[in-house]
């Protein structure tokens, strides 16, 4: 057993993790990352993808208080928060029953995130950006380390876009492909069968989580500034809203990488975060190349994270057939379904394309799998 908090995250919780779900890597290594920063990370994607149970077991690993809630369009602040003590209030005092709820947690999962009305979403912005809730007279100050969230659309007015805008991680999660199946079901079933482990005695906690974040704090991002304003600059022309309090966040981003990777000094390999400050689908082919080349610019450094290395060799040729069939069906006028399918294979291949190594045929492919989505549309 490391003595190493960092250490003792990757091997006792993290790790295991990755072994038992099939190809979740990216979203455990992103979990941890907004654990360690104190950041908040949203996950886009269709349900079944495991998105809430991946957070939970991480929750359950590092011993942390957890709370989870599905909200809809007529959930009561009552239920995130507690309900009103009516005991106090006879005497004339308002206080809120917060066991078991929100305020209590350390790790929060709000799934389907953008059902949130408006009685829950002034609460949860501030809660979010200064972990705190007031009602009444009475504020609660609150333990909250992360909170997680997700949903299968993204936020189309003002009011849930600054609810998404406090969310400076944003993960897409698809369903496996299909290749892939008869791992996740073999997986899948031990799950099932077996249940989860147990947290171990000698695991990460949330003590080590606060530790972590305290050398954060202290890490030394001299190395990188210079190159990390020149990539928030390529971002924002992509048309990525990174404002300047969002690139400032970022940066902690960077620091929880060079921490979680054993280093007290950031290198160029931990902007590799930047991948996930997206705010529409489509740019995340873009973004992924963007990524790609800074990574590629700065060559090999002592200890990079994992998310920073190439996650695999990309063959062009095989995504241009891809699209080659894609475009073939959408000239055979498919159905409405049909067209979702269809959606999700290009952007797929737009996702793949970002790690492609020769800049032009990395661009060709974006662009071309750009101009099938918007055909799609």
């Amino acid at each position: 057993m490391s003595d190493d908090p960092a250490a003792r995250l990757r091997g006792q919780a993290a790790d295991p993790l990755k072994a038992r779900f099939v190809s979740r890597d990216e979203v455990v290594d992103l979990i941890a990352l907004a654990a360690v920063a104190g950041e908040h990370l949203f996950l886009y994607g269709p349900p079944g993808t495991a998105k809430s149970l991946l957070v939970r077991e991480f929750a359950s690993a590092v011993r942390c208080r957890y709370f989870e809630y599905l909200l809809t369009r007529f959930s009561e602040p009552n239920e995130l928060f507690g309900p009103v003590d009516l005991a106090r209030l006879r005497e004339g005092v308002v206080a809120t029953v917060t066991t078991g709820m929100l305020p209590e947690a350390e790790f929060a999962f709000l799934d389907e995130l953008f059902n949130a009305n408006s009685a829950i979403l002034n609460n949860l912005l501030t809660v979010l950006n200064e972990r705190v809730y007031r009602r009444g007279a009475e504020t609660h100050r609150l333990p909250l380390v992360s909170a997680f969230a997700a949903s299968n659309h993204l936020p189309e007015d003002d009011a849930l876009q600054a609810l998404f805008d406090r969310f400076l991680l944003r993960c897409k999660v698809d369903a496996l492909p299909r290749p892939q199946l008869p791992a996740l079901l073999a997986a899948g079933w031990a799950i099932e069968r077996n249940g989860k482990p147990g947290a171990a005695d000698f695991g990460p906690t949330a003590d080590d989580l606060r530790v972590l974040g305290r050398r954060v704090k202290d890490a030394d991002l001299g190395g990188v500034l210079a190159v990390y304003a020149d990539a928030v600059g390529k971002v924002r022309d992509l048309g990525v809203g990174l404002s300047d309090r969002r690139a400032v966040k970022v940066l902690k981003l960077v620091a929880a990488s060079a921490v979680l990777s054993g280093r007290a000094a950031a290198t160029p390999s931990d902007l590799w975060v930047l991948r996930y400050v997206w705010d529409r689908v489509e740019q995340i082919g873009p973004l992924g190349a963007l990524v790609t080349g800074i990574l590629d610019a700065a060559g090999k450094t002592d200890a990079p994270h994992p998310r920073a290395a190439r996650p695999e060799q990309v063959d062009p040729e095989e995504l241009a057939a891809e699209l080659d069939r894609a475009e073939a069906d959408l000239g055979a006028s498919p159905k409405l379904a049909e067209l979702a399918r269809l959606r999700e294979r290009v952007q797929a291949a737009a996702d793949r394309a970002a790690w492609v190594v020769e800049p032009a045929g990395r661009d060709h492919l974006l662009k071309r799998a750009g101009a099938l989505l918007g055909r799609i549309g």
